[in-house]
C-alpha cells in the first residue's frame, strides 16, 4: 500500500461504506475491502485503497496490511459468524483497535466478551440522536453548531504536567476544551480549571471543526 493508512473497513454495505466516505472527505487515509464485487465496485472511484477481498480469510487480511493498521471497523451485514471470525482474524494480526457493527444483542455480547473495544448499533445510535434532538434541541444544537463541528474525547499522555493555559489549544489550534474527566474521577468537569496541570490518564473533551480537531495530537 501507498503511504500510511491508519484505518481499515471491512464491509462496505450501508453503514461501513457511509463510514468510509464520511473518514475520506475529512481528509483520512483509509483502506476498505468487501467480497461483493458490486460494493467495491461503487467506491472504487470515492476512496483510493479499496479492494474485493474476504474478512474472514487471514491471509488476505495480513496480505492486504491491515496487520498494520492501528484501527478496523468491521461492518458485515448479517452474519454474526463471519463478523466474529473477522474480529478473531484481527486480534491474531495485532491490530490495536478494533470496532464492530453489531447486528443482534447476543452479537453485542459475544463481541464483548471477545474485548473488541466499541460495539455499534447504527439505527440505535442514529435514534436515539433523534430523539435527543427533538426532547432537548438545544443541547444537541450545541454540539452540533454545523456539519464540521464535532467534539472528541482524547485521553492525555505527552501533555502530562502541562495545564490548559500552557497548552492554549483555543488561540494555537482553534479547538475548545469543554470537559474534563481527572483520573479518579468518575464524572467531567465542565468548567475546567486552566491553571490545573494534568496527569496521565485525564479524558479531555475537545469541541471545533473537524480538520482541526482531527489533525490535533497529543503525541
Amino acid at each position: 500500500m501507498a503511504g500510511k493508512i491508519d484505518i481499515g473497513i471491512i464491509g462496505l454495505g450501508k453503514f461501513g461504506g457511509s463510514l468510509a466516505s464520511a473518514l475520506h472527505d475529512l481528509g483520512q487515509d483509509l483502506i476498505g475491502i468487501d467480497r461483493n464485487e458490486r460494493n467495491v465496485r461503487d467506491f472504487r472511484n470515492e476512496i483510493p485503497q479499496v479492494y474485493q477481498a474476504d474478512g474472514t480469510d487471514i491471509t488476505a487480511l495480513e496480505q492486504l496490511g491491515f496487520n498494520e493498521l492501528d484501527h478496523v471497523i468491521v461492518s458485515i451485514g448479517g452474519s454474526m459468524e463471519a463478523s466474529i471470525l473477522v474480529v478473531l482474524n484481527l486480534q491474531e494480526l495485532g491490530v490495536g483497535k478494533i470496532w464492530v457493527k453489531a447486528v443482534s444483542p447476543q452479537h453485542e455480547k459475544v463481541l464483548q466478551r471477545l474485548g473488541v473495544d466499541f460495539v455499534v448499533f447504527p439505527e440505535k445510535f442514529v435514534a436515539k440522536q433523534v430523539a435527543h434532538r427533538l426532547l432537548v434541541p438545544g443541547i444537541m444544537d450545541y454540539l452540533g453548531l454545523g456539519e464540521d463541528v464535532i467534539t472528541r474525547e482524547v485521553a492525555v499522555e505527552v501533555w502530562k504536567g502541562k495545564t490548559l493555559s500552557d497548552l492554549d489549544l483555543t488561540n494555537r489550534h482553534q479547538v475548545q476544551v469543554i470537559a474534563i474527566k481527572y483520573v479518579g474521577d468518575e464524572e467531567f468537569s465542565f468548567v475546567p480549571d486552566p491553571h490545573k496541570p494534568l496527569n496521565e490518564g485525564d479524558t479531555i473533551v475537545l469541541l471545533g471543526k473537524a480538520e482541526n480537531v482531527l489533525k490535533l495530537r497529543n503525541n
